[in-house]
């Protein structure tokens, strides 16, 4: 008996949610997924038992990308499922473990793995956090007339509890409601960031508030007491502006108009179909073919990077880097493999902890490529283990009965031809946009969205905007419904 005839009965029994056996209506998903959307904020506002004050937050700047709320039930986010996502992208695509996508046993076999891997993960991240930065609070020690270990524990049981419900709230929005729950909790919390970024009254240090907009209406208001001249603005130069948001202001809206730019721009390939003559049709591959979602992949390889360093450091161990007191590299081999996350970590008159010239760029570079080689490799992974590939197009193509006007029908012509575009499309996407992320984090983002959790967000929010205007168009239209195998 083979490993996986072994483990398919097993997983088989591990809690799911029922993907519906008819057709669910517009209205319907759309209640499931804001429902969802509300728990997701409640838990993040559900903080843990038994935490001490002095704990620290182990996804820090990475937040906003990875979801959820530090030091609350959410703490663990959509971490374990992307970790899950990138070791099986990792094994199918080298083919380390050998599943054709397209059979529908190997997809639900692929699906239980993902389950079995989540909860690994979740296990291994809560013991991470409960091990070197969720601290038990001695006065709720001494309350409940029990040691520091079982408090800890109690901290391992509700971080692990909230990251499963993270799963099964993200299977509930991919089967019953609209797109999917890792899209959800992203888009909720960039947006999060961007809206408190942008209008957020509340005083930062300073004095002043931490929204760019009531911001500058205190720094240029006359009456303030904050006033500023303009001559001190212009004395203060970039360095002003940086401080005081604005440049980050701009480069949101840049990151904004660019990303849905990228997403509307495709290139269009002509289908006819081999029965009806005259019917016509076209196959759009989007610059974005893979989506933003591979730039979730890469950043959590860095963030494990890092997760790594930070951990061994906690414990005494300095020799691949040090780290300040709120958990930012400042030597060592992880300051180099640590992103650009502003204009903090490059800008000489905003760096904290003073470094070369040549180490900054050293930095930077490293950054850049790592983005880039690894945004092209994961959105290759990305689309062949998605059902995204040439094979997969090509065999979705002529089951439509459709051709590509010119060429011979058959299987193999079309996957073909489709190999000379979508894989080096892909390519070129990916690796684009792993520099727009380095670029736009270069320059900062309103709320310290972070350029990743932006470019997320952005193009999340676009597609989900085509995929409500698909859902109420088949909900109009029945017999295109039926026509896409959408059931009545």
């Amino acid at each position: 008996m083979s490993l996986r005839d072994t483990l398919s009965p097993i997983l088989s029994r591990f809690p799911m949610v029922e993907r519906p056996g008819w057709h669910v209506h517009f209205k319907t998903k759309l209640g499931w997924t804001l429902g969802i959307l509300i728990l997701y904020f409640a838990l993040g506002n559900v903080p843990l038992f038994g935490l001490a004050p002095e704990s620290l937050d182990l996804f820090g700047r990475w937040r906003a990308i990875f979801a959820g709320e530090r030091f609350s039930l959410t703490a663990l986010g959509i971490m374990p499922i992307v970790d899950a996502s990138i070791v099986l992208q990792l094994l199918v695509g080298a083919g380390i473990v050998k599943l054709d996508l397209s059979n529908s046993d190997d997809q639900k076999f692929y699906q239980n793995i993902q389950k079995l891997l989540v909860v690994l993960f979740a296990i291994f991240m809560s013991l991470v956090y409960v091990m070197g930065f969720y601290k038990p609070d001695m006065g709720i020690a001494t309350k409940l007339g029990v040691s520091l270990q079982v408090v800890s524990l109690l901290l391992f049981i509700q971080v692990f509890i909230g990251g499963m419900l993270i799963y099964f709230m993200d299977e509930v929005v991919a089967k019953w409601g609209i797109g999917s729950g890792v899209s959800l909790f992203i888009i909720a919390g960039v947006s999060q960031q961007v809206i408190t970024g942008l209008i957020n009254w509340v005083p930062d240090q300073s004095g002043l508030p931490v929204g760019v907009i009531p911001r500058w209406v205190m720094l240029l208001w006359p009456g303030s007491p904050l006033h500023v001249e303009a001559y001190e603005i212009l004395e203060g130069g970039v360095t002003f502006l940086f401080q005081h948001h604005l440049i980050q202001l701009i480069s949101t809206l840049v990151v904004f108009f660019i990303v849905v730019y990228l997403e509307s721009t495709r290139l269009e390939i002509p289908l006819a179909h081999s029965l009806a003559r005259g019917a016509r049709g076209k196959f759009p591959i989007k610059l974005l073919y893979a989506s933003v979602l591979p730039m979730i992949l890469v950043r959590a390889l860095q963030m494990s990077i890092q997760g790594f360093g930070r951990a061994l450091a906690l414990h005494g161990i300095t020799v691949f880097g040090t780290y300040d007191e709120w958990g930012n590299p400042i030597g060592g081999v992880m300051y180099y493999l640590s992103p650009i996350y502003g204009p903090w970590d490059w800008f000489p008159t905003l760096m904290s902890v003073p470094h070369a010239g040549w180490q900054v760029a050293l930095r930077l570079g490293i950054d850049v490529s790592f983005m880039v080689i690894g945004g092209a490799i994961f959105a290759l992974f990305w689309i062949n283990t998605t059902g995204m590939g040439a094979r997969d197009v090509a065999r979705q193509i002529y089951r439509s009965g459709l051709q590509i006007p010119g060429h011979r029908r058959n299987p193999a012509t079309i996957e073909r031809l489709m190999e000379g575009y979508i894989p080096r499309i892909a390519i070129m996407g990916g690796a684009f946009l792993g520099a727009l992320c380095v670029l736009a984090n270069m320059f900062g983002t309103l709320g310290q969205a972070s350029g990743t959790g932006l470019l997320l967000a952005v193009s999340i929010a676009y597609n989900l905007y085509e995929e409500v205007a698909s859902e109420q168009m088949m909900e109009m239209y029945p017999a295109i419904r039926r026509f896409f195998g959408g059931g009545e």
